[in-house]
């Protein structure tokens, strides 16, 4: 008798999968806000909620009628502040193999064609900066550079950067299957840089990578090396098949783990 009176505590199968459901969902939405600025507003939130708890506890009339009056209208400062993750969130549910491959057949030949046109750049010591869109628009960039609608060709991209051809100081914009754009001026990143060696292109990666969710590479002419900007992080020192992985829409940032990403723009 005493222990059916208990046995509402043991789960069931399907209590057994609603928690494991539930727990694989924390887990990827944490692994999304590692490394964000999101993560850091996440964390303050949660500072604010022990607060408001112990205040409770506490009896602290007049900060508890604060923190009420915060949290009252927290759920549409939240939709504010976290818009960028949240569309990003949106749109990597659609990046499964299977449907990225049903929605985007051409994606591997772009990737092939961006990839090499990067190998070839990088080999050369040819600077390079490649803004490829995401779910949000880029149009308002286009304005500054020179419209095109051109297939992505990696001898097309090699030979817009070339030294003293006329679109090679600006940036490429590729939408689709489709180079929409060269010698585009993007926003450099507002937040201060701490390595000094960087220059505008990887500042301007960076700042379009805060607004926006492009993946946008940048090929070092001083040493090179290839970049990716994404989600306000640079990660430096890419190698081909990361770039690949990472266009292919296979992995994001977690592809780059073999070296460290470094939030420069934080």
């Amino acid at each position: 008798m005493p222990l059916e009176q208990f046995r509402f505590l043991i789960p069931g199968v399907r209590d057994v999968i609603e928690i494991l459901i539930v727990a694989f969902v924390l887990y990827r939405v944490l692994v999304f806000l590692v490394g964000t600025r999101a993560l850091q507003i996440l964390v303050g939130l949660v500072v604010l909620g022990l607060v408001y708890f112990v205040a409770i506890l506490l009896k602290f009339t007049m900060i508890t009628a604060l923190l009420g009056l915060i949290f009252t209208y927290l759920a549409f400062a939240a939709v504010v502040v976290f818009q960028p993750e949240i569309r990003q969130a949106l749109a990597r549910l659609g990046r499964s193999r299977v449907i990225a491959f049903l929605a985007h057949p051409e994606t591997a030949a772009v990737t092939d064609e961006i990839a090499e046109a990067v190998a070839s750049l990088s080999r050369q010591g040819i600077g390079a900066i490649i803004a490829v869109e995401g779910e949000v628009s880029l149009n308002d960039y286009l304005e500054s550079g020179k419209e095109m609608r051109a297939a992505v060709s990696a001898d097309l991209l090699v030979t817009i950067f070339t030294p003293y051809s006329p679109l090679h100081d600006g940036a490429v914009v590729i939408r689709g299957g489709q180079i929409i754009a060269a010698g585009c001026v993007l926003p450099l990143t507002q937040f201060p840089v701490e390595d000094r060696s960087l220059g505008t292109r990887h500042r301007a990666a960076l700042g379009l990578s805060e607004e926006t969710d492009a993946i946008v590479i940048v090929v070092s002419e001083e040493t090179s090396k290839v970049s990716i900007a994404m989600r306000g992080l640079l990660h430096r020192g890419v190698s081909d098949q990361q770039l690949r992985e990472v266009l292919a829409g296979r992995s994001w940032p977690s592809v780059l783990s073999a070296e460290t990403p470094q939030p420069v723009g934080s």
